[in-house]
């Protein structure tokens, strides 16, 4: 894997993601399927603005977690616009990683405790690029719940076909 090869993939499924999170209706951002599942606005806003947050950790060699949770979103807008700047600081970051870094090791730690280890490529495949998928797959879940017309992502959907 290169970083170039990474960014053509990343900015790919960042398109899918757009779509799915244009679908997020405002009128539903409290609501939650489970009472352990996040809320509808919270997964929506995980998805949007953590590929740029984790994308800037293996800038360095280290991270420590404070464990915030990050922002609620009051309005799909807020979604999308967290989702669009996400991209851009994603690709600044991994042109700032580069190639040459991508086997270095990175550490992640919360309160002075280790957490976890891993070369810098393991971490942006395992929780940039898995990560989103993980939490879209999640949220085109929540959408079908709700009714709300699940886009195609990997082709056509139940509500939609590209092919029609």
């Amino acid at each position: 894997m290169t970083i170039a090869e990474l960014i053509q993939e990343f900015e790919a499924e960042a398109k899918t993601t757009r779509r799915v999170l244009e679908r997020v209706p405002s009128d539903k951002l409290t609501w939650t399927p489970h009472t352990k599942s996040m809320s509808l606005g919270r997964l929506a806003m995980h998805l949007a603005s953590a590929p740029g947050a984790i994308s800037g950790w293996p800038v360095t060699d280290r991270f420590e977690f404070s464990g915030d949770p990050g922002p609620l979103p009051t309005s799909t807008d807020d979604i999308v616009a967290a989702h669009d700047s996400g991209v851009e600081r994603v690709k600044e970051n991994l042109l700032k990683i580069g190639d040459a870094r991508l086997g270095d090791s990175w550490t992640a730690s919360m309160g002075g405790k280790t957490l976890m280890t891993m070369p810098k490529a393991a971490l942006l495949r395992a929780l940039l690029m898995n990560h989103t998928y993980h939490h879209r797959g999640q949220l085109s879940v929540y959408l079908r719940l709700l009714d709300v017309p699940v886009p195609p992502i990997y082709g056509p959907s139940a509500d939609e076909s590209p092919f029609t």
